[in-house]
């Protein structure tokens, strides 16, 4: 599911669809630290319950299984955690970006190494980022986020392709 509304907003979806899954991890990770301050008040416990059920799994991992979840959920990976994730309500996974940038900054999930430098390639993106307001970055980021995960129909066209080469 898509929520972005205008021309630019969508090239920059299209932008960020372009970068490996470490890049856009990253990606999130640096525009939660530039839009957190200016955040609402989270939302009901309809979508904070489903997000934080899924965050208290991720953060009983360890670093490395937290990075690798993490990776998963962004490249659509068919893990256990990854279709946890597609269930959710695309508010909840938003919320669920929101609390891990937020535990990582408390130093609960693993965190962008501080010597972490972003590709070159992605200086025009961040200057498309930087030029949003503040209703379009929320879009952005709900529309990036609700297209990760696993697709409930990989499996089905798997399956079909296993039969049709047997």
């Amino acid at each position: 599911m898509t929520y972005t509304t205008d021309n630019a907003t969508q090239q920059a979806l299209e932008s960020f669809r372009k970068f490996d899954v470490d890049t856009q991890l990253a990606l999130l990770w640096y525009g939660y630290l530039d839009i957190k301050d200016e955040l609402n008040p989270g939302p009901g416990p309809s979508v904070t319950q489903p997000a934080q059920a899924l965050y208290d799994q991720i953060q009983e991992l360890s670093p490395e299984e937290q990075l690798q979840a993490q990776r998963d959920i962004a490249a659509g990976a068919g893990t256990p955690i990854s279709q946890t994730y597609t269930a959710l309500a695309s508010s909840a996974q938003l919320e669920l970006w929101l609390m891990l940038g937020q535990g990582m900054e408390q130093g609960n999930i693993i965190q962008v190494p501080e010597s972490y430098n972003l590709p070159e390639n992605t200086k025009d993106f961040v200057s498309q980022i930087k030029g949003l307001e503040f209703e379009q970055r929320i879009n952005f980021s709900r529309s990036a986020v609700s297209q990760m995960g696993t697709n409930p129909h990989d499996s089905d066209v798997e399956a079909m392709g296993t039969k049709i080469r047997e």
